[in-house]
């Protein structure tokens, strides 16, 4: 085991304890969830509360971390860009399943795709980096959607029209939302030639450090070749590399 300083170790100890608790922490509760001593918690709170990081409620006398925790740990996470952050995860999908990946973002009730990472099979497909999509019809746009409130679900849903693409497009708001569900248990979305007939896709989210999703991603191909089978087969990388990703852009998983 690597070397510790001791006093450090502890401080760690009581920002974690202090993390997950936002209504704040008592002196005597803190001592007991770390197991040290009364005078000892205190002397290092002192130490946090004099840099910043630390506060004491004047009411209630319990202990809160501040922001200064939120601006120290974004600024790194600021600096990512989910495009380099994701293109080798991407390709590597791509070298898997021999089908395209596409990468996209929200952009207010839309998708907006970003990245395209071509395959010797790839089919002529809708989508281009530059080019929009629906939220609705996509496994990214369905990928996206799940992992929000159904509250905003619902707000989006009543701002877009919603066109029967296909005769697979699923128009109705509770068929969707079963179809939203089942997505939450899988981890990743599906579109059955919803979006556009001959054409098959598998998509999930990536989540940034607020578990808020950022981006999806997909692997697209025709009917033929993405099979039951091999949506199954390629479903736990998809969500490899979607752990893996997120957690480059900070998100942490309770």
């Amino acid at each position: 085991m690597a070397d510790t300083v001791q006093s450090i170790d502890r401080a760690m100890q009581l920002l974690d304890v202090l993390s997950q608790h936002v209504e704040g922490v008592g002196l005597l509760e803190l001592g007991e969830r770390v197991h040290l001593s009364k005078s000892t918690v205190h002397r290092l709170l002192s130490t946090l509360i004099s840099n910043g990081y630390v506060k004491q409620h004047e009411g209630t006398g319990r202990y809160h971390l501040t922001m200064k925790m939120f601006i120290l740990g974004s600024r790194p996470i600021e600096k990512l860009d989910v495009l380099k952050v994701a293109r080798p995860y991407l390709e590597k999908l791509r070298d898997l399943s021999g089908e395209v990946i596409h990468l996209v973002i929200m952009d207010g009730s839309e998708i907006l795709y970003v990245d395209k990472v071509e395959s010797e099979n790839t089919v002529r497909m809708y989508s281009n980096i530059g080019k929009r999509g629906t939220l609705y019809s996509t496994s990214v746009g369905k990928a996206m959607l799940a992992d929000l409130e159904d509250e905003e679900i619902r707000r989006l849903w009543n701002q877009i029209e919603i066109i029967e693409k296909t005769d697979y497009t699923i128009t109705d708001f509770p068929s969707f939302m079963e179809e939203i569900r089942d997505i939450r248990e899988k981890g990743y979305a599906m579109d059955r030639q919803e979006n556009e007939l001959g054409v098959k896709c598998m998509g999930t989210s990536v989540l940034d450090y607020s578990s808020r999703p950022v981006a999806a991603f997909s692997i697209s191909g025709p009917v033929q070749r993405m099979t039951d089978e091999k949506v199954e087969e390629l479903a736990r990388h998809i969500l490899d590399a979607k752990k893996a990703i997120s957690q480059e852009l900070g998100y942490f998983s309770k």
